[in-house]
């Protein structure tokens, strides 16, 4: 572990020397690792630096992951160890990568930043740099597609569904089958990431906006059999069919377009979309008397492997259940420009949580 944390902070200011190396003007007189300012706040690093004549000196807090809440505590320590290296100080936070939440988070506390990726923010004197570089670490990625996998998602629907609800672990896991373990792993990446906090009562949302987002931007559709088909009833016709399916016809839920009808109507769409287990599947082809056409299709069901989709699905009316805002809110935004602006509507209507 203490290997890791010297491999990074030896990154680090190597970064940070090829970045200031990099600013017209600016010249490096020293830069030190550790250095002995003050025994309890002593930074990571301090670069003792000169511009236009005047001297000017940066004390660095690095950090092995750039997480938000992470980066908040790094910064209000950074804030503390300049008191200790003069007036003419800036603070800033280094990690390997920091996401744009957590560079909104540098900007709030005032404090410079640089990642291992190039995104930065610095401001002294007459010098101002911000640059920002597109896409994200490998780590990151896979951490994030972890976080919305199947089952960890089931989490994420049932906090979504109740952002002002204090879960304990033991009942999210229960209520949403997956294990404690799980749960605790969940629960750490949304603190980590500021998108939720805990206390004695348990874990809740602080964020549902931002985990939405970062959701969206990483939403891959469930993963199942997908069946196109046809079928001749349309508007209140298959309506009234789809009243007529009963608890043991299995599990059936609207999807996209056809959810989107019910939540917050905004597009029609001649297509009708679901979801279904197997024995809802077979359901459906019997009510609806589908057909599997040569072409023209105008009934989509996929069959998800995971049965998260249908768990957190809601009656809409008498007999018809369909997909929650928030899936219905993902789909639609991987349906096309139609879908995006279906999607938008949606979220206004039915998903607002910023204050």
């Amino acid at each position: 572990m203490k290997d890791s944390v010297q491999s990074i902070e030896r990154r680090a200011a190597k970064v940070l020397e090829a970045f200031l190396s990099s600013i017209p003007g600016l010249a490096i007189k020293q830069l030190e690792r550790e250095p002995d300012l003050a025994q309890a706040d002593r930074p990571d690093l301090v670069a003792t630096l000169s511009y236009a004549g005047k001297p000017l000196v940066l004390v660095v807090e690095v950090k092995g992951s750039g997480q938000p809440k992470i980066v908040r505590e790094a910064a209000r320590q950074a804030k503390r160890a300049i008191a200790h290296a003069g007036s003419n100080a800036v603070p800033m936070i280094m990690a390997p990568y920091l996401s744009e939440q957590a560079q909104d988070v540098c900007r709030d506390e005032q404090v410079a930043f640089l990642d291992f990726m190039g995104n930065s923010r610095v401001s002294f004197g007459t010098v101002y740099v911000e640059r920002r570089v597109e896409g994200r670490p490998e780590p990151e990625r896979r951490a994030l597609r972890s976080l919305f996998k199947p089952k960890s998602a089931r989490i994420l629907r049932a906090m979504l569904h109740m952002p002002d609800r204090h879960w304990r672990v033991v009942e999210l896991a229960h209520d949403v089958e997956v294990s404690l373990g799980l749960v605790s792993t969940v629960g750490k990446a949304l603190r980590e990431r500021d998108w939720a906090d805990q206390d004695e009562e348990g874990l809740y949302l602080t964020d549902p906006d931002r985990l939405l987002d970062a959701w969206a931007q990483d939403y891959e559709p469930p993963r199942g059999e997908e069946v196109r088909l046809y079928t001749h009833l349309h508007g209140k016709q298959l309506v009234e069919k789809l009243k007529g399916l009963t608890p043991g016809d299995g599990r059936v839920a609207l999807a996209s377009y056809s959810a989107a009808e019910w939540l917050a109507p905004y597009a029609r769409h001649a297509t009708s979309f679901f979801y279904a287990d197997e024995r809802g599947l077979g359901s459906l082809q019997t009510l609806l008397a589908l057909s599997t056409p040569p072409r023209g299709a105008n009934v989509v069901i996929r069959v998800p492997d995971d049965g998260g989709v249908l768990r957190d699905a809601q009656r809409v009316a008498d007999g018809l259940v369909a997909t929650s805002p928030v899936q219905t809110y993902l789909d639609l935004l991987h349906a096309g420009e139609r879908g995006e602006e279906a999607a938008k509507h949606l979220r206004e209507e039915l998903l607002q949580w910023r204050t």
